[in-house]
């Protein structure tokens, strides 16, 4: 399956949930390229940036499972860039 470059935009408003966040993030690391997070304390909330590349099957795993997390919101945006066949990614 050809990989896609994807931005995951994630919006945690209940911080008891980031561990579990964490835990899903981990899972999926070998598809991570970059993450930002940034802590709003006085606000309670965290708002963090995943980019990754993966399939897109991945990709939407990925970002479903992280949205079913209490107090989090997800938004994926793909890059238009043509897609191409990973093969240096271990199996």
């Amino acid at each position: 399956m050809e990989d896609r470059i994807a931005l995951i935009g994630i919006i945690v408003e209940d911080l008891s949930s980031t561990g579990r966040l964490n835990e899903i993030l981990h899972q999926y690391g070998e598809y991570i390229l970059g993450r930002m997070g940034i802590p709003r304390r006085e606000r309670g909330v965290s708002i963090i940036s995943v980019v990754v590349e993966a399939p897109g099957n991945v990709i939407s795993a990925l970002s479903g499972k992280v949205g079913m997390l209490p107090g989090v919101q997800t938004k994926t945006i793909y890059s238009a860039l043509p897609q191409r066949e990973n093969s240096s990614r271990k199996k």
